[in-house]
């Protein structure tokens, strides 16, 4: 006999509540008291994003301290309703919701990207409310498991900027440096690896740059797989697990690095991919240029060190639609997307400055493979996009996400 299982679709703060009661954990006046706290949080909440003099407002406040209790609730106990239905009883309800929005709020003051020319101000700030207001609202099935997963993908982003920082630190190297270094964290923590590993006590310029590459190949290009990149013995314990799986990624690179055939001028000149993965002081095009193919500092703030299709015809479409390099727009929202798909068919697509900045700033060895990258996806695209009879953008949003980076709201 099969056995049919029932999904109970009730806020979690519903259940832990319906728990209470049925086994004696909420009486009578504890629940009087969380009813009077409810209607003084839910003014407040309202207050916060609009006004709490409208019925609409006050509703969507009645909605948003639901999920931030649940939030909290499940966060706290990890789905066990015994344990949310004790913290109802023995906390305030205000101070349930207040725990919501501060799991919220510590979540949306994380870093988003590892790429310090990306970094924004620590903490949340008032410019983060609309992002609170959007993620307080989602369904309660759906809220906890995005928080969980963005709340650790955050976390992730967090400790590796932390990790690069203290790297920074060890090598001389001030905050407006690493900011203006237009690298990701992981590159900071690749090199200050193998730096501290050869004694260094500043940031390598090529010169040194080169020489510690040579010191590695001497003690082991005839057994890449034997290299060994010793952890700092000063490293904070809490970094560890970090910079581990950073220096994974640098015995990835072994084989490449640890090459004697090829100069270490012309291993990282002739690989953007593999330049943007470590740093050096310096200028990246007067320094490399010694092997007359420099990489262009234009192209690579642009781009992110991104070279695959997706995260290029990302940052060309925005070109065309009037945005500046610069931006090094590599990512689209659905809804920024959609904004782009309006402004290209409101302004027009401008294909020729996307084949000025490719004949400019790409680099030599790759140039006449991104114009033709560009050319074909006009060729394959241009009338989809444009197009006035897609008035709902199901077809051009189809066609950008197939062939551009772009990910959900």
């Amino acid at each position: 006999m099969s056995t049919i299982a029932v999904f109970d679709a009730r806020p979690f703060f519903d259940k832990a509540v319906a728990y209470g009661v049925q086994h004696g954990l909420l009486n009578a006046d504890k629940l009087q008291q969380m009813q009077t706290e409810g209607a003084k949080g839910m003014v407040q909440i309202a207050r916060y994003f609009g006004t709490e003099y409208l019925r609409p407002e006050l509703e969507q406040a009645c909605q948003r301290m639901v999920q931030f209790i649940s939030l909290h609730l499940l966060h706290a106990t990890q789905g066990e309703l015994l344990q949310a239905a004790e913290l109802l009883r023995d906390n305030s309800l205000l101070s349930r919701s207040k725990a919501g929005v501060d799991l919220l709020k510590t979540m949306l003051g994380l870093p988003q990207s590892t790429h310090f020319g990306l970094q924004e101000k620590s903490g949340f700030r008032d410019e983060h409310i609309p992002l609170l207001a959007k993620w307080s609202l989602k369904p309660g099935n759906e809220l906890y498991p995005e928080f969980q997963v963005e709340y650790e993908r955050r976390q992730q982003v967090a400790a590796l900027v932390q990790a690069a920082q203290w790297f920074a630190s060890q090598l001389d190297m001030d905050a407006d440096e690493l900011l203006e270094c237009d690298r990701d964290a992981e590159a900071i923590i690749r090199t200050g690896l193998l730096a501290l590993a050869c004694k260094c006590k500043k940031m390598p310029a090529w010169a040194m740059w080169d020489k510690i590459v040579n010191a590695f190949r001497s003690k082991y290009s005839s057994e890449p797989g034997s290299m060994v990149v010793p952890l700092p013995a000063d490293l904070p314990p809490a970094l560890h697990a970090t910079v581990e799986q950073v220096r994974e990624s640098v015995y990835t690179d072994a084989a490449r690095l640890l090459n004697p055939k090829v100069s270490v001028s012309k291993l990282f000149s002739g690989s953007l991919q593999l330049a943007s993965r470590y740093y050096w002081r310096g200028d990246l095009q007067a320094d490399v240029q010694e092997a007359e193919k420099a990489l262009s500092k234009t192209w690579a703030k642009a781009t992110g060190g991104h070279t695959d299709e997706a995260s290029l015809l990302t940052l060309f479409i925005n070109m065309a639609a009037g945005y500046k390099a610069a931006a090094g727009k590599t990512m689209l929202t659905e809804k920024a997307a959609a904004t782009l798909v309006r402004k290209l068919r409101k302004t027009g697509l401008d294909d020729a400055v996307v084949t000025e900045f490719i004949r400019t700033c790409a680099p030599d060895e790759h140039r006449d493979d991104y114009l033709a990258l560009w050319q074909s996806f006009l060729d394959e695209s241009r009338r989809t996009l444009l197009s006035d009879m897609d008035y709902q953008l199901y077809d051009a949003l189809a066609v950008l996400r197939r062939e551009c980076n772009v990910q959900a709201d």
